[in-house]
């Protein structure tokens, strides 16, 4: 008898948390520099699976996607451009329905690593309803909305909204760990 409440506890703790895991909450892993300064490789977040249940997204949120140019691939990027907007990047800065957008998250690396074609200007571009335009805030390396183009509102998988544990990557256990990047909330 004991045994059988037992294994049916933990069948239950277990199913409990796989539903957490699918529908409210998960986790994600910074892979690349595409959000330096704002988070850096080694950082793992906690997404808020059910925020665009109750509203839809807004400017500068920063959303974790399914990436819409390789299936089966999820990315982090912030949201700049929304629904009806038309967007444009000159000489590197945005501006939205031509007037210059207060992107205070924008960082500017020097360092080339992709090259892309249309990164300093862009557009203008109007971005159709259900669709919004992201991009990275490292903005000199990261693949974004000017490489795959609009995000549609159907592959958001939700808000990064807290940095529970940072890690340098090349660093073995326990050394490496970043404690002051532990519960950092994401802006």
């Amino acid at each position: 008898m004991f045994l059988r409440e037992y294994v049916q506890a933990i069948a239950v703790a277990l199913l409990l948390a796989l539903g957490v895991r699918a529908y409210v909450v998960g986790a994600y892993e910074i892979p690349s520099e595409s959000m330096v300064p704002t988070f850096v490789v080694g950082d793992r977040l906690m997404v808020d699976k059910t925020v665009y249940r109750f509203r839809k997204p807004q400017r500068y949120e920063i959303i974790v996607f399914d990436d819409p140019a390789e299936p089966g691939r999820t990315l982090i990027k912030r949201i700049i451009g929304m629904p009806g907007e038309t967007l444009e990047v000159r000489d590197k800065k945005v501006y939205i329905n031509g007037q210059p957008l207060d992107d205070l998250f924008a960082y500017h690396d020097a360092f080339d690593h992709f090259r892309l074609q249309g990164r300093d200007d862009f557009g203008p571009v109007p971005i159709p309803e259900g669709r919004y335009f992201m991009m990275g805030d490292n903005r000199e390396n990261s693949k974004d909305s000017r490489w795959w183009g609009f995000l549609d509102e159907h592959l958001i998988v939700g808000r990064a909204f807290v940095i529970y544990w940072s890690r340098e990557q090349q660093s073995t256990f326990p050394t490496g760990i970043r404690f002051d990047r532990f519960a950092l909330l994401v802006q």
